[in-house]
């Protein structure tokens, strides 16, 4: 996931720095770098350096080119993992970012910023894949005590690849003018590490039996996983699943989005990315720095202020870890959107307020921070975890196309217009992605059932129950019972959905 980790570390603020006469000024993170490399590469070409505007339009094809590369990741996951299966997808995708660390590594040497651009554009394809497929692949091997957990480690990691990512962008490290190449290189140590260790691990059980019909294999491999010869009465649901779907094809995302029978899995799931990606936390990843910068913080702080707040990352990852099979999924991702919402306002308020009020500037690094605990802890993870709980085999593969498509195309959409969103409406602009935040954790508390220790097919069945989408335009949302019931408001009814 270092790839992932290296795209938000990258832009660091949305515009070159230049002196009074327009030239072009060195800078200390790795964003200004490639800029000069961009400007120096376009005054040997063609004799004249870039004015700002057309440079800080190609830095941003630069940043905005993996989120749209991560788009068609997504849309190739269900083609790919119907194709070679999910441990296959994982081992070929990873030959993608070997070739695009190694474009990105000769970049500056044959003087060729295309390099740098098709290079970013490659990881994004990479991590459009890997983003679907390994929480597919891990929601699909564990054990359902233990899905929660293991459903949140790539979000862990990709804590710990931002981190290191921003401890190697240090001035000290690699974020010196000679390094930047090296530094967009990297991406391709965790891409070897990955294909070594594929090795070790077989391909999903579920995948074998269901989709394969392969019940030697699948057992197999579940001794592998489980650690024990007896897997029977894993086999046994797994067939159950089976046999319920023996007369139901996997479906395309056309045909998910036609299926009234899991239509509340389908708007939740569209609910959840969607709101994942609108809730700015984009936006905080990607102009941190800038934050930083308008709330007064010395030029000199921001780097170690950053790497600060990668390091309560990675510990408000791994407490969401730890936590989930206890607490649940639907605590952590409406506390986590509660979190972010707050943090969010205030993050306004620092923000009008920090003229007047110096020491605002360290609330509003405070408040950087809680809203990235407070997505590490839920949002970060739960909803790829979500993904693979709310839908059966036959639709599992189609219903993270869709929710990687929509993650990635409002990615896209934040990280291309928060610049101009920021210009027009200044500090105010954080409270357009706190509404968003609360809405969503609305959502989740009335709608979406908790999926802890229930099987796939338990919560299928749960779903199933659910009244269809039209009555509730005469039915109220009332008070939840257990995991998110819809009541109808109908005067003396007591029904109550499960």
């Amino acid at each position: 996931m270092g790839e992932k980790s290296q795209a938000r570390g990258l832009p660091s603020s949305p515009h070159p720095q230049t002196d009074e006469k327009g030239t072009l000024q060195p800078s200390r993170d790795i964003s200004g770098h490639i800029k000069a490399f961009y400007n120096a590469t376009w005054s040997q070409r063609y004799g004249h350096g870039l004015p700002p505007g057309p440079l800080t339009l190609l830095y941003s094809l630069t940043v905005s080119i993996f989120a749209l590369g991560g788009l068609g990741g997504s849309l190739l996951v269900g083609m790919l993992v119907a194709r070679y299966g999910r441990h296959g997808t994982l081992g070929r995708s990873a030959l993608l970012v070997l070739l695009a660390g190694g474009l990105m590594a000769f970049s500056r040497q044959l003087a060729a910023p295309e390099m740098v651009i098709i290079g970013r554009a490659i990881t994004g394809l990479h991590s459009g894949i890997c983003l679907s497929v390994v929480p597919l692949y891990l929601g699909e091997i564990a054990p359902k005590n233990l899905r929660g957990f293991l459903g949140l480690l790539p979000s862990i990691f990709i804590c710990l690849g931002v981190f290191c990512a921003q401890v190697l962008g240090l001035p000290e490290l690699l974020g010196q003018d000679r390094y930047w190449p090296l530094f967009l290189a990297v991406v391709a140590i965790p891409a070897s590490l990955q294909l070594l260790l594929l090795h070790c691990f077989p391909e999903s059980p579920r995948f074998l039996l269901i989709e394969r019909n392969d019940v030697c294999g699948s057992t197999e491999a579940l001794r592998r996983f489980l650690g024990t010869s007896d897997v029977q009465e894993v086999l046994e649901e797994m067939k159950e699943e089976q046999r319920s779907l023996s007369l139901v094809q996997t479906v395309s995302v056309w045909q998910l989005l036609q299926e009234r029978s899991v239509r509340w899995q389908t708007l939740s799931v569209a609910v959840v990315n969607v709101g994942m990606q609108l809730s700015g936390i984009d936006a905080i990843w990607f102009y941190t720095n800038t934050i930083f910068r308008n709330a007064g913080i010395p030029e000199s702080q921001i780097p170690y202020t950053t790497v600060g707040t990668g390091a309560i990352e990675v510990v408000a990852g791994l407490i969401g870890c730890f936590t989930i099979e206890k607490l649940g999924r639907r605590p952590l991702i409406i506390t986590g959107f509660c979190a972010m919402g707050t943090c969010l306002a205030g993050i306004t308020g620092c923000l009008l307020l920090q003229a007047a009020l110096p020491w605002m500037r360290y609330v509003a690094v405070a408040c950087v921070v809680g809203i990235i605990a407070g997505f590490c802890m839920g949002p970060a993870g739960v909803p790829f975890l979500m993904t693979a709980e709310l839908f059966t085999q036959s639709h599992r593969s189609a219903a993270y196309v869709l929710g990687g498509s929509l993650n990635w195309l409002c990615n896209f959409t934040i990280g291309f217009i928060f610049p101009f969103l920021q210009m027009s409406t200044g500090a105010f602009s954080y409270l357009v992605f706190c509404g968003v935040c609360l809405l969503v954790a609305l959502y989740v508390y009335l709608i979406v059932p908790e999926t802890k220790n229930k099987t796939f097919m338990e919560i299928s069945r749960v779903f199933a129950a659910r009244q269809p989408l039209a009555p509730l335009c005469h039915a109220g949302m009332l008070r939840l019972r257990g995991y998110g019931a819809v009541e109808s408001s109908l005067e003396g009814s007591e029904h109550s959905l499960p």
